[in-house]
């Protein structure tokens, strides 16, 4: 079951970077704007089922594990990407967007604010739901309207040299490049795209239990297997779409699909309050802030690769992948010492 859930989620999200980036040449969304909302919106579809589910069993303590719990090791899936876009260049250097900087920003303080809610007692509500839960929904559609202003309308003009973050809109309409599924029509590739990520949601949700009952034969720590095994599992869709994407030369929309799904993660505390009647995010354990933490840190390490731009690539990465890596590595093995 595993191993057939993982083997569908990989052709499904291979397929979906190209309809999104057709659907974005056709629809003028925007190459990051797209990854920000559908690309991300889908890869995530079994992190909602998940949690839709885990509120209604009044199981709320593995939604927000669920939830805090991928943002990490979604943000490492960027240096798999970094490992395998075959370039001469680090994915940072490539990418070199202002507009993507804004995002990571708007994923460390949607989580920073998730981290702040867990803090709160279960009886600070609205009607069952958390004032942060909603100031975490409001926080992320604000944000998706300032990254909208900066795709039409960015101060700042100069082009970063050697840059390659994708083609423009407006190559895209003059047919330069690459130009997935030109045969069909905009209503096939919609179709495509709602059955690819029906696929990804059934999938998913597959390989969390199958990954679940193999955690159990194995005998590993529930926060260890959820922060590594399980987390890598549910990161193929992100991983998936994420190579098809840089393969395609869109390295913008790689990003945006990573951050994009970071941000929009939080979001879901509101639908789990909502379900639950209680909030969700006082439910957190100490093993979840911590990865809420090492979330947040990793992402900052990427701002800081995609504003100084490493040119050269070590073990096959940019120095900021690398970074992430070893954090990522060193934050699961502190996951043994969190009390």
């Amino acid at each position: 079951m595993f191993a057939v859930s993982a083997a569908a989620i990989w052709a499904a999200g291979t397929k979906l970077a190209g309809a999104t980036d057709a659907l974005d040449t056709r629809l003028g969304i925007g190459s990051a704007f797209g990854g920000l909302i559908l690309l991300a919106i889908v890869t995530n579809l079994p992190e909602i089922a998940i949690t839709a589910s885990a509120a209604v069993q009044d199981h709320l303590g593995l939604a927000v594990g669920n939830l805090l719990g991928g943002i990490a090791i979604q943000t490492v899936v960027l240096a798999v990407l970094d490992v395998f876009s075959r370039r001469d260049r680090p994915l940072t250097f490539l990418a070199a967007s202002l507009i993507l900087v804004l995002e990571a920003v708007g994923v460390m303080a949607i989580v920073a604010l998730a981290f702040m809610g867990s803090q709160l007692k279960p009886s600070v509500n609205l009607a069952g739901v958390s004032p942060v839960s909603v100031a975490i929904a409001l926080m992320w559609i604000g944000g998706l309207f300032v990254i909208r202003r900066a795709n039409r309308s960015l101060p700042w003009k100069t082009e970063a040299p050697e840059s390659e973050p994708g083609r423009t809109h407006a190559h895209k309409r003059a047919g330069k490049g690459p130009q997935p599924m030109a045969r069909q029509s905009t209503a096939a590739v919609a179709r495509l795209f709602a059955l690819c990520a029906l696929v990804t949601l059934v999938a998913g949700v597959f390989i969390e239990l199958a990954g679940d009952h193999l955690a159990g034969k194995i005998g590993l720590q529930g926060a260890v297997f959820g922060a590594t095994f399980l987390a890598a599992a549910t990161a193929l869709p992100e991983v998936s779409t994420g190579l098809a994407s840089v393969r395609m030369g869109d390295n913008s929309l790689a990003f945006s699909d990573i951050f994009g799904g970071n941000a929009f993660l939080p979001v879901l505390f509101l639908m789990a309050d909502l379900l639950a009647g209680t909030p969700a995010l006082p439910s957190a354990a100490h093993t979840d802030q911590w990865m809420a933490g090492l979330g947040i840190v990793l992402t900052g390490i990427y701002v800081v690769g995609l504003v100084m731009r490493p040119r050269r690539a070590i073990l096959g990465m940019g120095a900021d992948s690398l970074a992430v890596v070893a954090i990522y590595a060193l934050g699961v093995a502190g996951l043994l010492l969190v009390r």
